[in-house]
């Protein structure tokens, strides 16, 4: 019996096709893995389904046989589709999300579906339906939310890469607590249907990966304008084979670990300033001040996805209140309360935020800070409420991450150091929209010149 890949997916791949492991070997694994894991980060897995998959696997395909997991708000037809709610922990799916299914046509092997917070609610991973999920790296700390079964799974070694999606950060969040890569691409890049809801116009999908060209692969394979969501992009080419090929000398790099706006843990402060100070002097990046501080309002935010609640629950509530998790409850009780003056403040909001953010590029290329505030938290939750000491609003929590979907900029976290307690710490790195080029070029100069573990010390766990 094989162990499971610990390396990266394009490598996994490359495996298959020069013999060394066959799909099939490497599928029994990750089932292996998953089984005997204890970070529960699956909450559903094909095992039969996934082994016929792997006999049949054409590895000429980009990802071909590559065994991956798809995050249980994501939609795989006939699959669960609980969206992490015990309220519809009976549905199925009756269809297969567009980019899902790109990632299947490209030799893509899902073999079950990750942990989300609850309708992706919140930035960890603990719900009714499917417990606690845990971070590798530490047990009693949270992988992050809401993609944090896919960070768990990915940085656990229980498979090489899986599908994500963030609203206010569940891919970056993750990533950083976690330890991976985890890039937002610009609003659109990814299509979200079939049946792409309007929303707040913020979420974008994506992927946990542990290496730069496993992140431009999955953007390979999934980008490109699909009809059926009316904000999809055109087709960009090229993203794997154009690693490293972008001039990055002399671009203006402002370095804000929190963005001029919230306060920020000091360790976490200072390894994100080393990082990004070194940053700017190995690639030739000009310094400058950042323009403005990023206006945050994590309260408006979250009220920007409340009527989406409403459609949720519209035929339960107020019967599933008890079902729900305590932030999802609040949430869904304030829909009765939802005005047009709410939806006007959120409004309001969006367009500072994209005032802000062009301001913001119209003086820098790139801009650098924290992914997040603190180190990973408690794994049952809540966020802090404190940092040394002093009060915070827990809203800050995706304070440094909610621009870019607000906006619709692009940006990743790369996985830059440990706290001292041993874990991982995130920078993140915006750009202006359809840049996500830059930030891959950056990315894979930190992974070639400060190369990070690619799983979790100890893994697979």
């Amino acid at each position: 019996m094989h162990t499971p890949w610990l390396g990266d997916a394009c490598g996994l791949v490359d495996a298959f096709r020069s013999g060394e492991i066959t799909p099939l070997e490497a599928t029994e694994a990750c089932l292996a893995a998953i089984e005997g894991s204890a970070v529960n980060a699956f909450s559903y897995v094909d095992a039969e389904g996934a082994r016929d998959r792997a006999r049949t696997a054409d590895v000429s395909k980009p990802l071909g046989g590559l065994p991956i997991g798809v995050k249980e708000l994501d939609r795989i037809e006939g699959w669960p589709y609980t969206e992490a709610s015990l309220v519809f922990a009976d549905r199925k799916a009756t269809f297969t999300s567009t980019f899902v299914q790109r990632l299947i046509d490209a030799g893509a092997n899902p073999i079950g579906l990750t942990t989300a917070s609850e309708f992706g609610f919140v930035n960890y991973t603990s719900t009714r339906l499917n417990g606690v999920t845990t971070n590798p790296w530490n047990p009693e700390r949270t992988p992050g939310g809401s993609s944090g079964g896919s960070a768990a799974a990915v940085a656990a070694g229980l498979v090489p890469m899986a599908t994500a999606g963030d609203g206010g950060g569940s891919i970056r969040i993750p990533a950083g607590y976690s330890g991976l890569l985890g890039l937002k691409g610009t609003f659109g890049r990814i299509p979200r249907g079939p049946q792409a809801d309007i929303g707040f116009l913020n979420v974008v999908l994506g992927c946990t990966s542990r290496s730069v060209r496993d992140t431009a692969r999955w953007l390979d394979v999934t980008n490109g304008h699909d009809p059926r969501d009316q904000f999809s992009l055109p087709r960009v080419e090229g993203w794997e084979a154009g690693l490293g090929s972008h001039e990055l000398r002399g671009l203006k790099v402002a370095i804000a670990p929190n963005l001029d706006a919230i306060r920020i843990h000091s360790e976490v402060e200072a390894v994100v300033r080393e990082g990004g100070e070194w940053l700017a002097s190995s690639l030739g990046l000009h310094v400058v001040d950042l323009p403005r501080p990023v206006p945050h309002d994590g309260r408006t935010w979250g009220m920007g996805g409340l009527p989406m609640l409403l459609l949720a629950f519209r035929d339960h509530w107020p019967d599933c209140v008890d079902q729900l998790t305590p932030e999802l409850a609040m949430g869904a009780g304030f829909v009765e309360h939802y005005r047009a003056e709410h939806a006007a403040q959120v409004e309001e909001y969006r367009v500072g935020m994209v005032e802000a953010m062009a301001e913001v590029f119209d003086a820098v290329d790139l801009v650098i800070c924290a992914t997040n505030p603190y180190e990973a938290f408690a794994a049952t939750g809540p966020p802090p409420y404190e940092i040394e000491g002093e009060h915070v609003d827990p809203f800050d929590t995706g304070a440094l991450t909610m621009p870019g979907n607000v906006a619709g900029h692009p940006a990743v976290s790369i996985p830059i150091g440990t706290s001292a307690s041993g874990l991982p710490i995130g920078l993140q790195v915006y750009a202006d929209r359809f840049r996500e080029d830059l930030l891959l070029d950056v990315a894979l100069h930190v992974e070639r010149e400060r190369p990070w573990p690619l799983v979790a010390p100890g893994a697979p766990v």
